[in-house]
């Protein structure tokens, strides 16, 4: 080929881009490109229901917890006919579109949970925070799920005047913070709703007969309502990619704040941070320490390469010789560093641990807590010369000691088992504070799945063992460990009260049908809420199991 001919032929293709040829005409009619569109959005949308419908809440979890409320309010059978249908995902709502409701429950999250009041309307649940049932509430839809949307709270058109007294909430930033739900209530109402998440979650989810339960006792309140919460954790973002860190720092220099920094908490339903001055359920010693806090970030973010999550804990001076019965030296300071050690005094007990470490937030509540675990075990037993009387304590999930050593008055051998090993360094630590020999408690490193191996000089039949799990509650091997080792009595103390039935359901059921002989039967003595976070929809719970 010439050099003029092989030039024309690279002209006519780099007219329509390197390597490519003319496209031929397109031989679809009008309508065949309208149906080619259709089959498409039908395959889009086919490969949509397929993924929702694939997609199944982990049990137990609060996402799981709001759909069986939802399952409750709508009627399994309605439920049943949308799955049937295929119509479970098809909402009446539009994104974005703002709607009045009708609020029809609560769910055990402390969300309202809403429907449509018009003739013929599709049975659908709208999920709406800050309302209560019997309210009218207006809000903006921005999620559609399974049967049911999630809504933006805009404002209550017609009030629960039984119920809600808006003149109670105590804080600014209530109903568009998402860490309080219940500042509208009475603390009386409050703990009443609390004592019915208990009572859902075991007929929910621990596969028990009613006759099995026994009547579930009023929920222990906080003696603080607000001002309570030991230990806060606000964040802030990073700079903004644009931003010009030079400008930035003399900026924040000359005490200037960015308007785009914002430290505090996340907006309800939004992974959004917003601006606070104060938190009224943190103690007034983290509330005190928030300004300067916040002002040295302020001074300080155009040296963050991304966000942070700042730690408040309150503590005790631990420059100051301990005493477990001299209150008189008791000064309370905000720590901020995540390594130092906090010292907390719980009734007449000091205990120590690494500010990064789990321990309860509320202090103000943990004498009433430990010693209703020590009186409703001690209560199976009146007779102190009763030979059957437990003598042995097994503290698992320990931590720094908490139930192990509170309860160790009524044991004469005690033994904490944890994974930590920084926190069996300050569970030690914490025995010797309290004058417990080390002969009576010692703490055994191990995990829980493998504890009992732990523990296996410990008599089964003079053995109390409690169980603090975190949220995700215990796993099949050591609930089929504790079952081979079968302590006299199981004090279960939990932070979400659904993985709590559904673990006690699962001990009951396996050894329901022992015929063996005595001591071979669990059964639930009781069951009792604790608060230990009011103004939230949490609640703690504490079940008490005893071999028959």
């Amino acid at each position: 080929m010439s050099s003029s001919k092989a030039t024309e032929v690279e002209t006519k293709f780099s007219e329509k881009g390197p390597g490519k040829r003319p496209r031929a005409p397109s031989p679809l009619s009008q309508e065949e490109k309208q149906a080619k569109r259709a089959k498409a959005v039908a395959r889009a949308t086919a490969k949509r229901l397929k993924k929702q419908r694939g997609h199944i809440p982990e049990v137990c979890s609060p996402e799981d917890v709001r759909w069986t409320d939802i399952v409750s309010l709508l009627g399994q059978d309605v439920v049943d006919k949308a799955a049937e249908d295929g119509s479970e995902f098809n909402s009446p709502f539009l994104f974005k579109s703002e709607v009045e409701l009708e609020v029809k429950a609560i769910s055990s999250n402390g969300e309202g949970l809403a429907q449509s009041d018009e003739k013929d309307s599709k049975p659908w649940v709208v999920v709406v925070p800050f309302c209560l049932p019997g309210e009218r509430v207006k809000c903006r839809v921005f999620k559609n799920d399974r049967m049911h949307s999630l809504a933006d709270f805009m404002q209550i058109i017609r009030p629960n005047s039984v119920l809600r007294d808006d003149e109670r909430v105590n804080c600014k930033y209530f109903s568009k913070c998402g860490g309080c739900q219940y500042q509208m209530l009475s603390y009386e109402t409050q703990l009443a709703f609390k004592r019915n998440v208990v009572v859902k979650a075991y007929k929910n989810y621990s596969g028990l007969p009613q006759s099995v339960i026994p009547e579930i006792q009023s929920t222990i309140g906080s003696p603080l309502q607000y001002g309570y919460r030991t230990k806060i954790t606000p964040h802030f973002q990073a700079p903004p990619p644009k931003v010009d860190r030079i400008a930035l720092q003399a900026q924040v220099e000359s005490g200037d704040k960015p308007d785009w920094l914002q430290i505090g908490f996340n907006i309800q339903s939004q992974n959004k941070v917003f601006d606070i001055e104060e938190c009224p359920i943190a103690t007034p010693v983290l509330n005190r320490a928030l300004p300067e806090i916040f002002q040295n970030v302020v001074k300080t973010i155009h040296t963050y390469k991304k966000g942070a999550t700042l730690l408040l804990r309150e503590s005790l001076d631990t420059s100051v010789d301990p005493d477990p019965n001299d209150t008189s030296k008791d000064t309370k300071l905000c720590i901020t560093n995540n390594h130092a050690s906090i010292r907390e005094r719980v009734g007449g007990f000091l205990f120590e641990y690494v500010a990064s470490s789990f321990f309860q937030n509320n202090n103000a509540i943990l004498p009433a807590l430990t010693s209703y675990v020590r009186e409703a075990i001690a209560s199976l037993y009146p007779d102190p010369n009763d030979s059957s009387r437990p003598t042995h304590l097994i503290d698992t999930y320990c931590g720094s000691g908490l139930f192990a050593i509170t309860l160790s008055p009524d044991f004469s051998t005690v033994a904490g088992i944890e994974i930590s090993a920084d926190s069996i360094l300050y569970a030690k630590r914490n025995a010797k504070l309290n004058g417990i020999a080390a002969e009576k408690m010692t703490f055994r490193k191990g995990d829980a799945a493998e504890i009992f191996k732990t523990v296996s000089d410990f008599p089964p039949e003079k053995t109390v063992m409690v169980i603090d799990p975190p949220r995700k509650g215990c796993d099949d091997p050591f609930i089929e460990q504790l079952l081979e080792f079968r302590p006299k009595v199981v004090a279960y103390v939990s932070c979400n009260v659904h993985t709590q039935a559904r673990d006690v359901g699962k001990i009951l059921k396996a050894t329901q049908d022992s015929v063996e002989g005595e001591g071979k039967k669990y059964v639930l003595e009781s069951l009792r809420g604790f608060d230990l976070f009011p103004q939230t929809a949490h609640v703690e719970s504490v079940a008490i199991l005893r071999l028959v």
